[in-house]
């Protein structure tokens, strides 16, 4: 088998949720993180025969590696080692892996640094969200702007040179002046990677259900509006141009040569396997792609309710029938070239499509592509589209009015 694949790892420990997150994570006990990281294992060492059961390709070789969650610098030492004991059981990583830790500043033992870098981790993804101390406590994060600074010192001076800041617009309390400043330390980090997101909140989270009955709490009322976000997240674009950081995606910006593969691999749909909670894959199968997902319950994770999830059905051989797994049929995966091709700058080469898919699922696309250039969202020079920097504020509309009608 050729070719390589991306892993990505859930880790779905918080010290604290933050008000604004519905995500699967969540606060844990040391002895249901350890019952945790063992099924992860077991997950990883079934990997390749649960893939050959589904009749999906997965190759040995990893070329990219994402530990994400919630915080996966929450790890201990130990709990990584043997994560990676079971990845290099399972598969082989290529000398240049690329390693990505997500990390919450401040919650990073020197034990686990130390020992993710013998295991080869090269990148780290700092959730800083704001330099701002109260916007940052308004959403529950645990860290301060001093200790994001001492944070990113640190894993430089340890050998680091990827290093990720994220940040979002929108947050509680946040004003035009506070926003620029966070930009303007982002980039004062020397950080090469910067990404820029607007605050999303789930109507199931804290914040979300104290903003639908327009209460107070959560500094519910403090949260600035769509338009006043959209305007600083622009004015980020600005900024971080200037200062020769990129956009090369809707919300990531990089120095030349600092892009993320990993993430890459989504937006250019080539293959990868996830493992742990809500954890989701691509995989190549025949001459389709197939996606399924983990489930996002950790007591069905952790098998200590009826239905595990699908991945760990397709390890144990057991329920099989009964695990969900979608094939990606034609008409499926040129809405997905179309869609993820459009969220990097670059955006899509139509003359490519027309090779992979044929002239006519694009000449079904192409009055929705004409009507969204003539909205001003969309740019269709010769044979390439990418969306404008208005069409990046509104993707979803973009995208929703490009889908094709009874695709299959």
């Amino acid at each position: 088998m050729t070719g390589s694949v991306g892993i990505y790892i859930s880790v779905p420990f918080c010290k604290a949720k933050c008000t604004f997150c519905n995500f699967a994570s969540d606060v844990f006990g040391a002895e249901r993180m350890q019952h945790y990281v063992d099924r992860l294992c077991g997950e990883i060492r079934g990997a390749h025969a649960a893939a050959e059961r589904i009749e999906a390709s997965l190759p040995r070789a990893v070329d990219t590696i994402y530990f994400g969650g919630g915080t996966p610098s929450l790890l201990s030492a130990q709990q990584c080692r043997e994560v990676f004991q079971h990845l290099r059981g399972e598969f082989d990583l290529d000398a240049d892996t690329e390693i990505t830790l997500e990390c919450a500043p401040g919650q990073f033992a020197d034990e686990t640094l130390d020992e993710l870098l013998r295991q080869g981790m090269n990148r780290i993804s700092f959730g800083v969200q704001s330099f701002v101390d109260q916007e940052t406590a308004a959403v529950g994060r645990l860290h301060t702007h001093q200790q994001c600074n001492a944070e990113i010192a640190r894993v430089t001076a340890a050998g680091i040179r990827e290093i990720n800041v994220d940040l979002i617009a929108g947050l509680p309390h946040q004003t035009a002046q506070s926003w620029q400043y966070s930009v303007e330390q982002a980039i004062a980090s020397g950080a090469p990677h910067i990404s820029v997101y607007l605050l999303e909140v789930d109507e199931d989270s804290r914040l979300g259900r104290e903003m639908l009955k327009q209460g107070s709490r959560y500094s519910a009322a403090a949260v600035p509006d769509e338009d006043q976000a959209a305007e600083w997240y622009q004015q980020a674009c600005d900024m971080l141009h200037e200062a020769g950081v990129q956009q090369y995606e809707i919300s990531n910006f990089a120095r030349p040569g600092h892009r993320s593969r990993h993430n890459l691999k989504y937006w250019q749909r080539q293959p990868y396997i996830g493992f742990g909670l809500d954890a989701h894959s691509m995989l190549v199968a025949g001459q389709e792609a197939v996606r399924f997902a983990n489930t996002s319950d950790l007591d069905r994770y952790l098998g200590q309710a009826p239905e595990p999830s699908s991945f760990q059905m397709f390890s144990s051989g057991q329920n099989a029938t009964h695990a969900e797994v979608d094939v990606v049929g034609r008409s499926e995966a040129f809405e997905e070239s179309l869609f993820l091709g459009l969220r990097l700058n670059e955006g899509v080469d139509l003359d490519q499509l027309r090779r992979k898919f044929g002239e006519g699922l694009l000449q079904e696309t192409m009055p929705a592509l004409v009507e969204v250039r003539d909205a001003g969202l969309l740019e269709l020079h010769s044979d390439r589209i990418r969306l404008t920097s208005q069409g990046r504020l509104v993707s979803n509309e973009v995208f929703s009015r490009l889908l094709i009608p009874n695709a299959a």
